[in-house]
């Protein structure tokens, strides 16, 4: 062989060489690239369904605070009317013995206290109930 082919060879080579590496540095710029998207893309993903899991636990907890809240304040609401069913019965009610009754309650957090003081002829007798209220502590 000659010595221009031995240089065209080797001239040919050498473009080949770089070529090759600037494709393959080329194409490594691509993978990074898109492994960075797909990680990106796995983050986003995985943010949208924990702010759907916390969205949908959030709208379970409310509903259920709705629905205690509304049980407490019906029972509530049931014993503030029997307390003043017995209250208007007594106070209209005339015993035998023209004895009388009188009380008052209270009503807490958690619980009715009811104190009722009966007087009739034989004497005094203090009835002290205290009801507790259903709420979840």
């Amino acid at each position: 062989m000659s010595q221009v082919v031995k240089i065209q060879a080797w001239w040919r080579g050498t473009l080949v060489c770089s070529t090759l590496l600037h494709v393959a540095l080329r194409v490594w710029i691509i993978q990074g690239w898109w492994r960075h998207k797909l990680v990106k893309l796995h983050e986003n993903r995985q943010r949208t369904a924990l702010e759907n899991f916390t969205r949908k636990e959030w709208v379970a907890v409310r509903l259920q605070s709705w629905v205690r809240m509304w049980r407490i304040c019906w029972r509530y609401c049931h014993l503030l009317n029997a307390a003043r069913i017995i209250q208007a019965y007594w106070r209209c009610h005339s015993c035998a013995s023209q004895g009388f009754i009188k009380g008052h309650y209270r009503v807490t957090a958690n619980q009715l206290h009811l104190e009722l003081e009966i007087l009739l002829g034989s004497g005094p007798c203090i009835v002290t109930e205290c009801i507790p209220l259903p709420i979840k502590q």
